[in-house]
């Protein structure tokens, strides 16, 4: 499926389901490296996130514990520059080592304001762990440990990425089609 029409847009494929999994796979390897003996506690941010923190977890193969947080800060296909953040975190994470995983980044707020949330708990460390990034967009430089893909500054939706709460299933990465915008 080349194309797949969302609510009222058109959207192309632009990363393959073979890209991402192969691009998982790189990225949990690298974390094992370094976490395999630290049991490190997992952070998925939802609901972005769920599916490419299912596989990154599943394909790390040591033990670690997980908990979710919710953030919202987008509305249809652009940012509403408020975050709303919504702790599942408990007071389990002191002196831990955090990896947060982060469907995409692309002006950072939104990573930004929950990082200086979560340093109050006093971490051990914390690890940015995302799939995507947009380097255009960026606003608030947050450093990426382990990044799948840099992508130009344009609306993708799929791998648990939605446009207003359609597209989250679809097992590629699709960016909206030009001819739409």
């Amino acid at each position: 499926m080349n194309r797949v029409v969302v609510h009222d847009k058109t959207f192309k494929v632009f990363i393959t389901k073979d890209e991402i999994r192969s691009r998982v796979k790189e990225m949990a390897w690298e974390i094992t490296k370094k976490y395999k003996d630290l049991n490190p506690v997992f952070v998925p941010i939802l609901n972005g996130s769920f599916v490419f923190a299912a596989d990154l977890v599943r394909a790390c193969n040591f033990d670690s514990e997980l908990s979710f947080v919710k953030i919202e800060s987008y509305k249809g296909l652009s940012s509403t520059g408020k975050v709303d953040i919504k702790f599942g975190l408990d007071g389990k994470i002191g002196g831990r080592h955090l990896i947060i995983i982060e469907d995409i980044v692309d002006s950072g707020i939104t990573l930004m304001n929950f990082i200086k949330e979560v340093e109050k708990l006093n971490p051990a460390s914390i690890t940015i762990a995302s799939m995507l990034l947009k380097p255009e967009a960026v606003q608030h430089q947050i450093p990426i440990d382990y990044l799948g893909f840099r992508i130009p500054n344009a609306f993708v939706i799929g791998y648990g990425l939605d446009y207003d709460g359609l597209g989250r299933t679809l097992e590629d990465i699709y960016q909206l089609d030009e001819e739409e915008k």
